[in-house]
């Protein structure tokens, strides 16, 4: 208490930041997205088994993480120590819209009973409060933290933390495709419970495809096709910020990793099974290969082709040796592609135009 308070005094965003307070307030971040990505994992696993519950363990671990989360966006908000006014917009925009988020999921629940996909309206806004406030902590990261390993290491745990923001909602189709696999062996994870409600909830007897809309109700060329685009993206970023060679490579891997380690702990306690999605550390390399490429806009064109390539056999690869969710034609990929392909020559426009200086 008597260092933190002469600290509690309001200010701009930008301010001179002592350098401990700086160091408390990021670790602070990293245990926040540290108990909302285990919260989440669990999470998704907990839905493919048991009956929705408000106050069901994952979410209250996750609960743990978003009330550490707003008290740091509380401190950048009041104080403005430790971010830029962009940060500090980043942070509070994407607090406040996952609070919003959170009472409208709650309705939701209410009105539409399971909601199944993760893919629903209030489920994207959870995910993209996320999505803004990680990015207002790697921003404000970026700009104070001094040039160093702990600087680049810190970097990379952020970009793995929106990594997994930004592929949760893929995660359903990982499970799913573990879940009907499970009913046509005649032994489904899901409880009883659950899949009679799912079942009253599509009017439906609970038979194969009242399973197959549980388990796996989005269009296939939507798991193909958010790995080129929305996953490869976030790692394209990842390299340019970080600036280091395969640093793409290692935030993939760290995350595929952390799912496998995750895995058997969750599979031990009766939890069911998913798809890791390991094919994604291939599209990873292709992202670290492409910058070698000097020229940004052959870079973007170029690079877009052959991750999304390789992602796509990468994929294949994996679905003949182990599994994955069901495979779509290469063809489909060409559109995953002249979509990454666009999103890859406006990151290198916008790295060209802000550069922002680095403390």
């Amino acid at each position: 208490m008597e260092w933190a308070l002469p600290l509690w005094t309001r200010g701009p965003a930008g301010r001179e930041t002592p350098e401990d307070l700086f160091r408390v307030l990021y670790t602070g971040w990293l245990v926040a997205f540290a108990f909302k990505v285990l919260g989440a994992s669990w999470d998704v696993s907990w839905h493919f088994k048991w009956l929705r519950d408000d106050l069901a363990p994952p979410h209250l671990l996750n609960s743990v993480g978003t009330a550490v989360a707003l008290a740091l966006t509380v401190v950048h908000l009041y104080t403005g120590y430790g971010v830029d006014r962009l940060a500090q917009r980043l942070i509070g925009w994407g607090t406040g819209v996952f609070l919003l988020a959170v009472p409208l999921d709650l309705i939701n629940h209410r009105v539409n009973g399971l909601d199944i996909t993760s893919w629903s309206p209030s489920h994207m806004l959870l995910y993209i409060g996320t999505l803004f406030m990680i990015c207002g902590v790697i921003r404000g990261w970026y700009m104070g933290a001094p040039a160093g390993r702990t600087r680049t290491a810190v970097l990379g745990a952020l970009f793995v933390f929106l990594f997994e923001n930004v592929w949760f909602p893929a995660q359903h189709q990982e499970y799913g495709v573990f879940g009907l696999a499970a009913w046509d062996r005649g032994k489904p994870e899901a409880e009883p419970i659950l899949l009679q409600f799912a079942a009253d909830q599509m009017g439906r007897p609970v038979d194969r495809v009242m399973m197959a809309n549980f388990t796996l109700p989005v269009p296939d060329a939507v798991y193909p096709l958010y790995a080129a685009a929305a996953a490869m993206i976030v790692l394209i970023v990842a390299r340019a910020m970080i600036g280091r060679m395969f640093a793409a490579t290692s935030v993939a891997a760290a995350y595929v990793a952390y799912r496998t380690l995750i895995w058997p702990l969750l599979a031990v306690a009766g939890f069911p099974h998913s798809a890791v999605p390991v094919f994604l550390i291939a599209g990873a390399v292709a992202v670290d290969l492409a910058f070698l490429i000097p020229i940004p806009v052959v870079r973007a064109v170029v690079g877009a082709l052959g991750v999304t390539v390789v992602l796509d056999q990468a994929l294949r690869v994996q679905n003949a040796l182990f599994t994955s969710p069901p495979l779509v034609p290469p063809t489909t990929m060409l559109a995953g592609g002249v979509l990454l392909a666009a999103l890859w020559l406006g990151v290198e426009w916008f790295a060209r135009r802000r550069r922002p200086q680095v403390a």
